[in-house]
């Protein structure tokens, strides 16, 4: 899994690339609230699925868990790029009715 991210005025976006599984959340976890409390003057966060090749339910823990903490500063959150299989999953678990699409 990698990770890279590109900050405007008001925004910040995060790619996401490679497979979100249990075996690598753990390290993304940490990375990603590093950015989040690195970034907090900003409005939203845009989390980019266009490269994720896998998503199991560890990754829609791991993006409820970002929003959470996103939610608690008064920070935007969205998806945008999930793929046909991804995007199954997000629908499955209900997460664009917390994290709309971008």
């Amino acid at each position: 899994m990698d990770i890279k991210y590109k900050k405007s005025i008001n925004s910040f976006t995060v790619f996401l690339e490679g497979e979100i599984d249990e075996c690598s959340v753990s390290n993304v976890k940490d990375l990603l609230d590093k950015m989040i409390l690195d970034n907090i003057d900003i409005k939203r966060v845009v989390f980019d699925l266009s490269n994720v090749s896998f998503m199991d339910s560890t990754g829609i823990g791991l993006l409820i868990g970002r929003y959470k903490k996103l939610k608690s500063l008064s920070i935007d959150s969205y998806i945008k790029g999930a793929n046909i299989a991804t995007e199954k999953v997000l629908e499955l678990a209900g997460l664009y009715n917390i994290m709309p699409k971008f």
